[in-house]
């Protein structure tokens, strides 16, 4: 050691000043080589080191760890806050955060497991845990000396907490670059734009970071420390995720199903949903076996009886992937319901009105009749103003009851808009049937 670092190791090897100014302490320790501190805090009584450990950096702190004899390192994360072991072990990699979890006692291991495993949905799910802050004290160079130490992490800004590692601002790298060495690092430190508790669900995370202009997002545990940066590739690509399985699940496919699985499991996996789909099938064939006797009266029926259930099909689709997606990113939650319930009604009646009219055109050409170009016209503007309805709806509905709504919303959407569809074609037919015996259709 050099003779400056003699004295700040004479000055921590005092017992007295680790147990009275432990943040002090660990100032000290976090200047020095992990092997000097880890051997300094060692040298302290045990409850004495671990006031000092737990003041450390989360990075620091695992340095030491690592570099303690095991019964001192296993007391130190058995004894710590559990907020600050749990800091220190999201620094390790699985296999070694593993290792140590079994070596603690068993009460210990189950605490520090349990607030290791966030919801798959929460902010704190997503976050990445390996970002080492700096401290509110420091002054410009303490700060680029500390960075030097700091595992590179990609971010163009760094956070900034007090003694306590509650966060309390954050500072630009280039900022840090440019300012004289001797300033404090208080006078370059900016407000945080944004924060959101590790227990936020995604989908409040997803909002903040589209209506913030922000490179990463800081994400505190419920005492305000914080804890980790949420970065947007990751959280994109989380939502590209659960939207893939909101997909697998809204035509009856398994999250667990992969496109390699073997057809037993698959068969196991997709038969449920496709028996459900034949009753309504089934209840789809009844509407129209109702008009059985119409459409052996007018062949022409059972010709374009596809066209409007499809196109309701897709329109319902639509409808239902706009409102899926808008209550999965939260633009939309229940009470915003009848808006926008009422703009698919109107998107569906004025998407009914253009694509009746092509249809009807097509129609008429191909048939020369008139009756049935006004029963398609009329069957095409109603089912489709239905599907946009039934669209919107369906998800707001298995959503307000408590259920998911990518696991149904597609079934009932299909039964609605095919019931829908032929009853009001093959009943409008009914109704025109003179007409359409007149005109020979």
């Amino acid at each position: 050691m050099s003779a400056e670092s003699l004295v700040t190791a004479e000055a921590v090897l005092s017992h007295r000043f680790v147990l009275d100014y432990p943040h002090e302490a660990a100032r000290l320790f976090e200047a020095m080589p992990a092997d000097d501190a880890a051997t300094l805090i060692a040298s302290h009584p045990r409850h004495a080191s671990l006031r000092a450990w737990e003041a450390l950096a989360p990075d620091v702190a695992l340095a030491v760890v690592d570099r303690l004899p095991e019964a001192l390192a296993s007391y130190l994360l058995t004894e710590g806050e559990p907020v600050v072991v749990v800091a220190v072990l999201t620094q390790m990699e699985a296999e070694a955060r593993e290792a140590w979890l079994q070596r603690l006692g068993a009460e210990a291991s189950r605490e520090l497991r349990e607030l290791l495993a966030y919801p798959s949905d929460s902010a704190g799910h997503l976050m990445d845990p390996r970002v080492s802050p700096l401290r509110t004290g420091m002054t410009v160079a303490e700060a680029i000396e500390r960075l030097r130490q700091i595992p590179r992490d990609g971010l163009r800004e760094l956070l900034v907490v007090d003694d306590e590692g509650r966060l309390t601002g954050r500072v630009e790298v280039q900022d840090l670059a440019l300012a004289a060495r001797e300033l404090p690092l208080a006078d370059i430190t900016r407000r945080v734009v944004a924060v959101v508790n590790d227990l936020d669900p995604r989908e409040d995370v997803v909002e903040m970071m589209q209506n913030q202009s922000i490179n990463v997002l800081p994400v505190v545990n419920v005492g305000g420390r914080f804890i980790g940066v949420i970065r947007p590739a990751e959280l994109m690509a989380a939502v590209e995720q659960e939207t893939s399985l909101d997909m697998l699940t809204m035509v009856g496919a398994s999250p667990d199903e992969r496109a390699l699985s073997s057809p037993v499991f698959a068969m196991k996996k997709r038969l449920p949903w496709l028996q459900i789909n034949l009753l309504t099938a089934f209840l789809a064939a009844a509407v129209v076996g109702l008009f059985e006797s119409t459409i052996a009266q007018f062949t022409a029926l059972a010709v374009l009886l596809p066209v409007v259930a499809g196109q309701s099909g897709n329109a319902g689709a639509q409808a239902l992937a706009v409102t899926m997606r808008g209550l999965m990113l939260r633009e939309i939650s229940l009470r915003h319901w009848p808006a926008v319930v009422g703009k698919e009604a109107v998107t569906g009646l004025l998407n009914g009105v253009a694509v009746a009219a092509t249809t009807g055109l097509a129609v008429y050409v191909w048939s020369r009749s008139l009756p049935l170009v006004g029963v398609i016209v009329l069957a095409m503007v109603i089912s489709m103003l239905a599907a946009g309805v039934t669209g919107a709806l369906v998800p707001i509905l298995l959503r307000r009851f408590g259920q998911d709504p990518a696991t149904a919303s597609s079934i009932i959407l299909t039964t609605v808009t095919d019931v829908v569809g032929f009853f009001s074609f093959l009943g409008i037919a009914a109704l025109f049937a003179p007409l359409l015996s007149a005109s020979g259709a």
